[in-house]
């Protein structure tokens, strides 16, 4: 047990879920016009673009810095609150991850845990709101577990992934606490909330891409 995630692995992964993301763009704006405005994909998707046009000086950085500038440019490019949640989020990632040169076990854990917190500080939200915290929070907690039980990487990666599926699918039964959803009369009780939804792409993409370096 044991995996290495380089910057340049990490890299490698944003590539990975800027494709799944780009890929459900019909899904994901569907999703959100039922709830709020229909522009969630279209601006999480740029913020992707964007770091992809930069991987290579990204991925030649070390992890903390990477982590650093992915912040910052997720929260110059992605327009309303979710560009500023998701700079807060890496922000916080890199300064959990400041000394070290890759991202084991415990590291990629602290990375979610830090960005998890701050998310929830941040938006003044927490698990249960109908956010993208609904498919980030399940997913910590069962890495967590995991890391208590220890768990085999490959046993770690299925069940975090599986978390945040089933974290985002659940949102559909939940009250909206924050967005525009709180503005309908049934606060968006029946539909998916979108950010949740490509919260979960981006941890699919993530525990995919570990489990394919053991």
């Amino acid at each position: 047990m044991g995996f290495k995630l380089t910057a340049a692995d990490y890299a490698e992964y944003i590539k990975r879920a800027y494709a799944l993301i780009h890929d459900k763009g019909d899904y994901v704006t569907e999703l959100d016009l039922a709830t709020g405005d229909g522009d969630h994909w279209s601006n999480i998707n740029m913020g992707f673009e964007s770091l992809v046009k930069d991987i290579d000086s990204l991925a030649a950085m070390n992890i903390s810095d990477e982590l650093k500038e992915i912040g910052k440019i997720m929260m110059s490019v992605i327009g309303g609150s979710s560009g500023v949640l998701y700079g807060s989020a890496y922000l916080a990632a890199a300064r959990a991850v400041q000394t070290k040169e890759a991202l084991g076990r415990q590291e990629l854990y602290d990375v979610l845990e830090a960005m998890l917190r701050a998310i929830a500080s941040r938006g003044q939200a927490k698990e249960g709101f109908k956010t993208m915290l609904d498919s980030l929070a399940p997913a910590v907690k069962e890495y967590k577990v995991c890391l208590e039980h220890n768990c085999d990487d490959q046993t770690l990666c299925e069940r975090v992934k599986k978390a945040a599926v089933d974290g985002a699918e659940n949102t559909k039964n939940m009250e909206a606490v924050r967005g525009r959803a709180t503005y309908q009369a049934n606060k968006g009780v029946g539909y998916l909330d979108p950010g949740a939804v490509t919260m979960s792409y981006q941890i699919i993409a993530l525990m995919d891409y570990v489990a394919e370096t053991l």
